[in-house]
């Protein structure tokens, strides 16, 4: 077996898995971490995503583990259910030879089957905070002889409201545990909770890749949030579209807009955490093989996805962090060959792109989508060519045979051609042109740091912006009341992390949070709004039951 993995003395289980897989060479992060996580010393671990962290931690967790305990002897901790489900599978797969058993914990999810699951025993628990804590505070959790505790995008997790449910973890694990932070970026938060909870850790910094796509093309389309589905349609009317790979924020995203875009016409697959690996593996081939030209991902799913050949990356939304745009636009224009990366972006998000070009040193142009007319001109000039290329191939004969009878019947033969073309445009009905309204940007835009979103601050002439907390202060935003408020010790770190965890939304798009004595204002983007709704009943902040309406 030859390997570079064979250096750490790992189990030969896992070399096997890992070989198994085609690894051959560890990453630089892997190279770094391996080594010392299998000492038992803490780890602070700077990389962004798709870097191998997560073999980093998991490999040196299950060469250490004794599988069968009874207990639960390891714990990673998570921002996301896709996370965790794809973290779980991990462990899982390169534990099978090692007898390991892994359980994701996760909001959404039946108890039933994560409490079995428990009481018949796990060495690997891997879970979203808000899971996890209700878990343990139900006392179905038992953390006591956990040994190792891994904290995974940690800096995510800061953004979603997490850090003090994560404190509240921590405090039910053994202080002699082994503890590994990892993060895309540290900001002062961060660095705070690795200094409290930490033992003396070693620091891995893994040097950010910066933007090196001088072959690829990049635009971005100002839209509303309601009129992306239209702008996104439109595009692929127009482009010259071979293989597109389009990012949504969350899994349940990306099934609705792939189904969308199927009906109209563009057949499209997703690339979530709900799909099983053989189920991923059969969607990946396919697309490799050019039998679908169009995949809609999570940021999540696509970790770890290497394929030439894609022509066009979208981000449906815009990621939260920079440096996930990198990863995004970084799969297309590979090998010396170009490609586009189109951005559709809202009002709202307009310093995000300002973020972006001075992190990539990079200026993203402004683009004007395709008008009606020029969609319908594009179609006919598509036509045309699709009759010029039959023509000159003058395999018509059955076809010329059928309009000689016509016209021996009396029919005129511009009349036939007409008919026919109208029978060969049918198609065109599956994609009607949507309107798009026009963009106007919100006076007021989001804060750029999450701890700003506490309060409205009063404008220049005295009065509070939106008073009457009806609607939205931004375009694409709704504004919704929760049944708590100051007197019940509601913080806007426990609204967005309620909010994200319950309802499965990026903690990063809830806009302005207005705390009130008896109740709360939340903006959320309006494409969520139904998504939050659903949820009423469940949510609690502070043991209290909070009900989520409109304002």
């Amino acid at each position: 077996m030859t390997t570079e993995f064979l250096k750490f003395n790992l189990h030969t289980e896992l070399v096997q898995a890992v070989a198994q897989r085609g690894y051959t060479n560890p990453t630089p992060i892997q190279s770094a971490i391996i080594p010392i996580m299998l000492t038992g010393q803490d780890v602070i671990g700077q990389a962004q995503t798709g870097t191998g962290k997560t073999a980093a931690f998991a490999l040196p967790i299950l060469h250490n583990l004794t599988p069968d305990q009874g207990d639960v002897q390891s714990l990673v901790i998570v921002p996301t259910r896709e996370l965790a489900i794809q973290v779980a599978d991990f462990m899982y797969d390169y534990g099978q030879f090692h007898g390991v058993s892994v359980l994701a914990v996760y909001g959404g999810q039946s108890y039933s089957r994560q409490i079995r699951r428990l009481k018949i025993g796990v060495d690997i628990v891997v879970g979203t905070p808000g899971r996890l804590l209700d878990l343990i505070k139900q006392g179905l959790l038992d953390l006591s002889k956990v040994q190792t505790v891994i904290l995974d995008e940690a800096d995510e997790m800061l953004s979603m409201g997490f850090i003090e449910d994560i404190e509240a973890i921590l405090g039910k694990t053994p202080s002699s545990r082994q503890t590994g932070l990892f993060s895309a970026t540290l900001p002062k938060e961060i660095l705070r909770l690795a200094n409290k909870y930490l033992k003396d850790p070693h620091t891995v910094s893994i040097k950010s890749e910066h933007l090196t796509v001088a072959s690829t093309e990049q635009r971005y389309y100002l839209v509303n949030e309601k009129d992306k589905l239209a702008a996104l349609t439109r595009l692929f009317e127009t482009e010259e579209i071979t293989s597109a790979l389009i990012f949504t924020r969350t899994r349940v995203e990306s099934g609705e807009l792939a189904n969308e875009l199927t009906m109209r016409g563009f057949p499209a697959e997703t690339l979530n955490g709900d799909l099983s690996q053989d189920a991923r593996i059969r969607v990946l081939n396919r697309f490799k093989k050019n039998q679908v030209k169009v995949l809609v991902a999570t940021d999540v799913a696509a970790r770890g996805l290497d394929i030439e050949d894609i022509s066009h990356v979208i981000n449906y939304d815009l990621p939260y962090d920079v440096e996930y745009y990198v990863h995004r636009i970084g799969r297309t224009g590979r090998a010396g060959k170009s490609g586009i990366a189109i951005t559709l972006l809202t009002p709202a998000e307009l310093w995000r792109l300002g973020r972006i070009e001075k992190y990539t040193k990079q200026k993203i142009s402004c683009a004007t989508l395709p008008t009606i007319e020029d969609i319908q001109k594009h179609r006919e000039i598509q036509l045309l060519n699709q009759i010029e290329v039959w023509l000159k191939r003058g395999r018509c004969s059955r076809e010329r045979q059928i309009v000689d009878d016509l016209v021996a019947g009396g029919v005129e033969p511009l009349e036939i051609a007409a008919v026919a073309l109208k029978i060969a445009r049918g198609e065109e009905k599956q994609r009607p042109i949507a309107p798009i309204d026009e963009v106007r940007e919100s006076r007021s835009r989001r804060s750029k740091r999450d701890g700003e979103r506490g309060y409205q601050k009063s404008s220049g002439n005295g009065r509070k912006g939106n008073q009457r907390g009806i609607g939205s202060h931004e375009a694409g935003m709704v504004r919704l009341t929760l049944s708590k408020g100051k007197v019940h010790g509601v913080r806007p770190n426990d609204v967005v992390g309620t909010i994200a965890s319950y309802a499965n939304i990026p903690g990063s798009t809830i806009g302005k949070i207005k705390i009130q004595e008896k109740h709360t204002l939340v903006d959320v983007p309006e494409k969520y709004v139904e998504q939050v709704l659903a949820k009423t009943g469940v949510y609690q902040i502070r043991k209290h039951a909070i009900v989520v309406e409109r304002a």
